[in-house]
């Protein structure tokens, strides 16, 4: 092992140097990071959730400065139009776009996903971001709890929705923003949604730990669809990438975790530090595109578990129980 991976190990192992922005300079300078301005992504067409505040606007400003183009998704019109019209005056790109669209919502992710095929011939790279941690519960229009809608369910069919789409790219790109919050939580699927029991962090953590277990399951079956080459060749299906963004100063963490944020204030990484190993994965052609159905932090594969006990739930029969419920939760 070379002196950034030593260093990297060393502050993986406490967790909490790891997860803040002390973890994103050491390895970023130790392991000298591409800058992700060096991507060239003009042609390369980015559909990315979630896209008007935070993470999601950090990143879809360094996919737009990189000249891709970009698909901003978003819930509320006016915001979109107005981030999109901001981007544009930045960035100076004229390939941006904006579909309207609730991910909690299946009919509307329909929509969006058939706007999006009828104006696009593929899409290389979608980013699911959109998420929010909520303190009380709430339901979507089918009853179905909001959390689970919007970051498992609606990003599962989003992703079936444009999936030929990504094939059309080969590869397509798959990536996830879950969170290291997951960690906590075990593979459920009967007690996914909470009930009267709901408590926002708890029930976004089991969320997050679903989208890490899809994210394995698509990358799966994905390999299973690959027909053999020999020689190998660079995949035809897409791949799958699940990614925590460490610690990062947004509005949603102002929002829903304000004691965690004055706690930990200084030490809170930038939404573009956040938002950076996002980026990556979508735009260098090395290791993500040899990689697939893994877990990243600052650039490397992490382990999916920490604990045992959350280990132990995540089984393959678990995975395709989960899989078959978000079919049918998804229509």
């Amino acid at each position: 092992m070379n002196l950034a991976g030593i260093v990297d190990a060393l502050v993986e192992a406490p967790v909490v140097p790891s997860f803040t922005r002390i973890g994103y300079d050491v390895r970023s300078r130790l392991a000298h990071w591409t800058p992700l301005d060096d991507y060239d992504l003009d042609g390369r067409v980015v559909v990315l959730t979630g896209a008007t505040s935070g993470l999601g606007l950090a990143a879809a400003e360094q996919f737009a400065r990189c000249r891709a183009t970009v698909v901003l998704v978003g819930r509320d019109a006016a915001k979109c139009d107005r981030v999109l019209a901001e981007l544009q005056g930045r960035t100076g790109n004229p390939h941006l776009m904006s579909v309207v669209a609730d991910l909690g919502e299946p009919d509307q992710v329909r929509a969006a996903a058939s706007l999006i095929t009828a104006r696009l011939d593929r899409v290389d790279v979608l980013v699911h971001n959109a998420g929010a941690l909520t303190a009380r519960r709430t339901v979507n229009s089918l009853g179905m709890e909001s959390t689970v809608a919007s970051q498992v369910v609606g990003p599962f069919l989003l992703t079936a929705l444009l999936l030929d789409h990504l094939c059309a790219a080969a590869p397509g790109r798959v990536v996830t923003m879950s969170s290291g919050g997951m960690y906590t939580a075990s593979l459920e699927i009967e007690r996914l949604q909470m009930g009267a029991d709901y408590r926002g962090a708890e029930q976004y953590a089991r969320a997050k730990r679903a989208q890490v277990a899809l994210n394995g399951e698509w990358a799966r079956r994905a390999a299973l669809a690959q027909p053999p080459v020999s020689p190998p060749q660079p995949p035809v299906s897409p791949v799958f990438h699940t990614v925590h963004p460490g610690w990062a100063d947004t509005p949603g963490v102002e929002t829903a975790l304000p004691r965690f944020r004055t706690l930990t204030g200084p030490l809170l990484r930038s939404p573009a530090q956040g938002a950076d190993t996002m980026v990556w994965l979508a735009a260098d052609d090395g290791e993500p595109l040899r990689q697939s159905g893994r877990f990243w932090l600052d650039r490397r594969m992490r382990p999916e578990h920490r604990l045992p006990t959350t280990r132990r739930s995540d089984t393959a029969e678990r995975r395709a129980l989960l899989w078959q419920w978000c079919v049918e939760a998804a229509g």
